[in-house]
């Protein structure tokens, strides 16, 4: 593990998020995974679908 990663999670330790920004965050996973659930069924609208485009070269 990068010692980077160790020195940002003994600061996390010190100061932890507010429960604020804990909701969010999970708020947020949530929200995306319910728009991931509504297309894995096939209930997304097709205007709301990304289309890929190929590339030309």
């Amino acid at each position: 593990m990068n010692p980077q990663w160790l020195f940002r999670m003994s600061r996390w330790a010190r100061n932890p998020p507010s429960m604020g920004r804990v909701k969010l965050v999970f708020g947020v996973i949530l929200v995306a995974a319910l728009i991931w659930g509504i297309d894995w069924l096939g209930y997304w609208p097709d205007w709301a679908r990304a289309e890929r485009i190929p590339r030309k070269f």
